[in-house]
């Protein structure tokens, strides 16, 4: 009987330790990045994004990402 109740202890502790691993880990799964039926995935934000300096967007860059979903580029090339 000790050895029964010291091997549910055992099981017990292993079984935290692994959810807590699995928390600290992450669940390993990918994330959904396919946004809402019938969309074409996320959209991002207008403007400068993170790891682009103000200074760098310049005018075309602004219409080039202000006419985004259509084919046009603008027509200042």
């Amino acid at each position: 009987m000790k050895g029964l109740f010291k091997l549910a202890i055992v099981t017990g502790l292993g079984a935290i330790a692994l959810k807590g691993w699995r928390a600290w880990m992450g669940d390993g799964k990918v994330a959904d990045d396919r946004g809402a039926v019938g969309s074409s995935g996320i959209v991002r934000d207008a403007g400068p994004q993170e790891g682009i300096a103000e200074a760098d967007w310049d005018k075309v860059d602004e219409q080039s990402d202000q006419s985004f979903p259509a084919s046009d580029p603008p027509g200042n090339y």
